[in-house]
């Protein structure tokens, strides 16, 4: 009771009692269970830190536990080539939108640069190659850093562009590094007044390193130098985890069940025997000799007096359930199906398979746009407009497109009709259709128009499009489109 109860109460004790036990009442209705400090939520931990401060002073070892993983538990490195496979797969391809002679030029410039050795400080990967390290070390770190180091044409003739990308694992934060003037400098990290990013420290070697060239040196390299590419999961987020993280305990318990599973079968495919002597019987020097040997069909003698007890091996039960199961929670966990984690295709069929599929590849489009061409592909552009500008070509006008890789169809005939018909009701575009599926649009065109081309040339029919049984065009059309040929 507070004082105004107290006065109310004094002067008006039934007034008093109907604030009271409507103050009761609304403490008990307005709650959430989950909210109570009880039994049942007894353990449960709800620190309120930041986005970036939850993992803060843990990082490092997350990473560590992740990659450790990734080398030696088969599931994890499975996760990992999953989302690899899914997100990049044969590569997001960059296409240039602009007038003719303006994209003749510039495209000859992109894949001289970008789909070549030449885009790379090591001078090992090119631009797709790239995306898929990156996306690599996005799920196995959480985050990697791609560096621009500019070139001398003095001395790198051969660069289409004065400029090359160079990939640092976020090992390479100097975590030393606390301030910079009146910036804060955390986990190596440097923050202007806003609580924007403007500059990265770098270390020289990587910490981890065999054999360190040189003693470790730090440089501050300013943001526009750098692509940070991680997921966001928070407002306020600049920093990534593992996306190993939330799944970690399982993985680790079900490699532990698994082999203790496996030592347990190696015990019930084993037959041991005891030799029993009894009381009072002088045991022979070599007693069951021949034992050690002992194999189906075998004969074996036993001294005189000895009886042999055979052990009872332990059963192997509930093996198959208990892992589906626990793979179910790490595929929910990582944003994969259990079907595509474990390899395990023995209860699907097509409206299954295309339902899980169909979540997965509303993640898998969520991770393209929002990390491989709204942070990489955004950055790599910028890059890329710099590298014209400093060979006098910056005035040319284009923009960049990209196209992730084909999806993979699970039944053609049965999706590749529903395509038709949507285009044909309006309901989506060609082009639109022709992306989804991984295909340039712009290439697509230009081959058609080169194969008509050359049939002409060749004296060949013109090839009539067959429509898929279900699709608007019916075998009747066909049949009608067949006796106007030539």
């Amino acid at each position: 009771m507070n004082p105004i109860d107290a006065v109310v109460n004094y002067f008006n004790p039934v007034a008093g009692a109907r604030r009271v036990m409507a103050r009761a009442r609304t403490a008990t209705v307005m709650n959430y269970d989950a909210a109570s400090r009880g039994r049942r939520s007894y353990g449960w931990k709800s620190p309120g830190t930041a986005a970036d401060a939850a993992a803060f002073g843990a990082r490092a070892r997350l990473r560590n536990l992740s990659r450790d993983m990734i080398r030696n538990r088969p599931y994890a490195m499975r996760g990992r080539d999953v989302v690899v496979a899914n997100v990049v797969g044969e590569g997001i391809m960059p296409s240039i939108v602009a007038e003719e002679a303006a994209k003749a030029q510039i495209e000859e410039i992109l894949r001289a640069h970008l789909l070549t050795p030449a885009m790379d400080a090591l001078g090992e990967y090119d631009l797709l190659e790239l995306q898929q390290i990156v996306m690599s070390a996005v799920f196995s770190d959480g985050e990697v850093l791609l560096r621009r180091r500019m070139r001398n044409t003095r001395f790198n003739a051969g660069l289409p562009l004065p400029y090359q990308v160079e990939l640092i694992e976020v090992d390479l934060l100097d975590t030393n590094v606390q301030s910079w003037g009146q910036n804060l400098v955390e986990e190596g990290i440097e923050y202007g007044p806003t609580g924007a990013i403007e500059a990265y420290h770098i270390l020289s070697e990587h910490p981890g390193a065999v054999r360190n060239r040189k003693a470790p040196t730090t440089t501050r390299v300013h943001w526009s130098d750098i692509i940070h590419v991680r997921r966001f999961d928070r407002p306020g987020q600049l920093r990534g985890v593992p996306w190993l993280a939330p799944v970690m305990m399982t993985l680790g318990e079900l490699s532990d069940y698994q082999e203790g599973q496996i030592l347990k079968q190696k015990m019930a495919a084993l037959m041991a025997a005891v030799i029993e002597y009894p009381d009072g019987v002088q045991r022979p020097a070599q007693a069951g000799a021949g034992l050690e040997e002992l194999a189906p069909g075998a004969m074996v003698e036993l001294p005189e007096g000895a009886k042999a007890q055979f052990t009872n091996p332990p059963v192997v039960d509930g093996y198959d359930e208990f892992m589906r199961r626990g793979l179910q929670a790490v595929a929910v966990g990582l944003g994969v199906t259990y079907e595509s984690l474990a390899g395990d295709l023995k209860n699907v069929n097509f409206s299954s398979g295309r339902m899980g599929r169909n979540e997965m590849d509303r993640l898998i489009r969520m991770w393209q746009r929002s990390m491989m061409i709204g942070q990489l592909g955004v950055g790599l552009e910028r890059w890329f407009r710099d590298g014209l500008r400093l060979i006098g070509l910056g005035h040319l006008a284009f923009s960049l497109h990209w196209t992730p890789p084909r999806r993979i169809l699970i039944d053609p005939t049965k999706e590749v009709p529903a395509m038709i018909e949507e285009i044909e009701a309006g309901l989506n575009s060609r082009q639109s259709t022709q992306r989804e599926l991984g295909r340039d649009p712009d290439r697509i065109r230009a081959e058609r128009a080169e194969d008509q081309e050359k049939d002409a040339a060749a004296n060949l029919a013109p090839t009539l499009p067959k429509f898929p049984q279900g699709a608007s065009g019916t075998k009747t059309e066909e049949k009608e489109n067949a006796e106007d040929r030539p």
